[in-house]
C-alpha cells in the first residue's frame, strides 16, 4: 500500500500514502508530549492504546450518525483514514474549568460550566497554537461563516454523544480537542483522534486523572491509565 512514502510526522502519530489516493494509513506513536513537544519521552504501549481507544469512539460515533474519516483498524498501532484537506482549528469543547481555561480565567479548577464553551485554537506550531474567534478564523481564511457554523453544530453533537458515552463508563468528560478534515467537494468530517491525549477525563468517584494530565503533571505512569479507559470503553461497546 505504499507504506514508505511517508506524508507528515507529528507528535504522536505518522500519515503514509496508500497505493489509494483517497486513503491514507496512520500510524500511532509511542511518544507522549507537552508544552507544545518541548517535552517529549517514549512511551512503551501508548500507540496502540490510542489506536485502539480511537477506532472505538469513531465506530461509535458513526452508530451515532456522526461522519468522520475512519475506514477500519489494520493492526495494533495502525488505521486507514480517508484523505482529506486538514482544516488548522484546534476545536476545544470545555464541560468544566481545568488546565489552561482555569488558569487564564481564574475558574478554580473542577468547577463545572453553565454551559459548554467552545473555543478556536489557530493549528501553527511556531505561533504557538494561538487561540482565536470566528473573526480570525475568517481574516485568516481558514473556514466560512457557514463553515464555522456547522463546525460548531457538529463539535456540540459530539460532546453530547462523548459526554453520555462516557457517563457510562464512570468518566468524567471534562473537555476535549477535535480536529475536522474537508473532502474535494468541500464536505468537513471529524478528523485526527480521540484519545486521553486530546481528552481530560476524570474517574466520576475518586476525580482521577484518566487522560494525559498524569503525564503533564508528573503524577505517575500514562499507560494504566490509558489501559484503563481502554478496558472500560470495550466493555460498554463490546
Amino acid at each position: 500500500m505504499g507504506k514508505n512514502t511517508l506524508l507528515y510526522e507529528g507528535k504522536a502519530k505518522r500519515l503514509f500514502k496508500t497505493d489509494d489516493s483517497n486513503i491514507l494509513r496512520v500510524e500511532y506513536l509511542d511518544q507522549a508530549t507537552a508544552l507544545n513537544g518541548i517535552r517529549k519521552d517514549t512511551v512503551k504501549g501508548k500507540a496502540e492504546l490510542n489506536n485502539e481507544i480511537t477506532v472505538l469512539i469513531f465506530e461509535h460515533l458513526k452508530k451515532k450518525g456522526l461522519q468522520n474519516h475512519l475506514i477500519k483498524i489494520v493492526s495494533k498501532h495502525e488505521q486507514l483514514v480517508e484523505a482529506l484537506d486538514i482544516i488548522p482549528l484546534e476545536v476545544v469543547i470545555r464541560n468544566v474549568s481545568a488546565g489552561s481555561f482555569a488558569k487564564r480565567l481564574e475558574i478554580p479548577e473542577g468547577r463545572p460550566l453553565a454551559f459548554p464553551i467552545l473555543e478556536f485554537y489557530y493549528k501553527d506550531d511556531p505561533l504557538d497554537d494561538p487561540f482565536i474567534n470566528d473573526d480570525h478564523v475568517k481574516i485568516l481564511e481558514i473556514a466560512t461563516n457557514q463553515e464555522i457554523e456547522f463546525i460548531k453544530q457538529k463539535a456540540h453533537q459530539i460532546n453530547l454523544i462523548l459526554i453520555d458515552l462516557f457517563e457510562t463508563i464512570g468518566i468524567r468528560l471534562i473537555d476535549f480537542k477535535i480536529e475536522f478534515g474537508r473532502r474535494g467537494d468541500g464536505t468537513i468530517l471529524l478528523a485526527d483522534e480521540i484519545t486521553p491525549d486530546t481528552c481530560r477525563l476524570w474517574d466520576k468517584q475518586t476525580n482521577e486523572h484518566l487522560d494525559k494530565d498524569v503525564y503533564r503533571r508528573n503524577l505517575g505512569d500514562i499507560v494504566p491509565v490509558y489501559q484503563e479507559v481502554l478496558e472500560r470503553l470495550e466493555q460498554a461497546l463490546h
